[in-house]
């Protein structure tokens, strides 16, 4: 099961921590607009937001203004039942580390979340369906410690659509794996793009960032297109 298409649009977004010395103004008046089935590349050194963005737009952190619209829902309105959908069933995470459940098989992790967002009826045939998309259906009664590393983020972006996920959050997924095993899982991501999934990913990664549509720089809290802003500090 798949909802609709949805653009995800972020604007004005700040946001402010407050710790003893002072305020930390991770993200200040950012704008990014990503279309369905559009894959973006976020860059950036580390503490310059670019998880603090994710959690936002998936709703496990909240912005201290600005807003995140996913298609006519603006993340920050909803609460209760309205917010757990959301979270269950618009987004979808992939990690740096994929978070399988051990005593769980492949097929049985992707299933998990179809218990909680109550979408078990058909979940089996779909299980199967993501995983042969990701490439990995042979592998769906393998436990996690018998999967590759790249086998297992796989399961865990088949894993983040079995709920019909239109946006996928991918936080330093290629991370813990060689290079060869990262850029095939990025091409992958890419590739799902197809079904009309936007995927917003963060790296460090700038070969792996030129696989997707477009990429962007995180600094002083705003975005800027990767290309402007490497040519400005000589990153070529």
């Amino acid at each position: 099961m798949m909802t609709e298409p949805q653009t995800l649009e972020v604007a004005d977004l700040t946001k402010v921590y407050r710790t003893p010395g002072g305020e930390n103004r991770v993200l200040d008046g950012l704008e990014l607009t990503a279309r369905p089935g559009e894959s973006v590349a976020i860059l950036g050194p580390s503490g310059s937001g670019k998880s603090t963005l994710l959690n936002i737009i998936g709703s496990l952190d909240e912005p201290t203004s600005g807003t995140v619209r996913v298609g006519d829902v603006i993340v920050g309105e909803l609460e209760g039942a309205a917010l757990s959908e959301y979270r269950a069933c618009t987004v979808g995470f992939i990690f740096q580390d994929h978070h399988l459940l051990p005593q769980l098989t492949a097929l049985e992790n992707v299933l998990l979340p179809t218990l909680a967002a109550r979408q078990t009826d058909g979940a089996e045939q779909r299980a199967r369906e993501l995983l042969e998309r990701v490439g990995v259906i042979e592998r769906a009664g393998a436990f996690p410690a018998r999967l590759s590393g790249g086998e297992r983020q796989r399961v865990a972006a088949a894993r983040a659509l079995i709920n019909g996920a239109r946006v996928l959050l991918c936080d330093e997924p290629t991370g813990n794996l060689d290079r060869e095993t990262g850029n095939t899982l990025v091409r992958m991501l890419a590739d799902l793009t197809k079904d009309g999934v936007t995927v917003l990913m963060v790296t460090h990664n700038v070969e792996q960032a030129g696989m997707l549509d477009r990429r962007f720089l995180l600094k002083n809290g705003r975005l800027a297109p990767w290309e402007a802003a490497a040519v400005e500090e000589g990153a070529g």
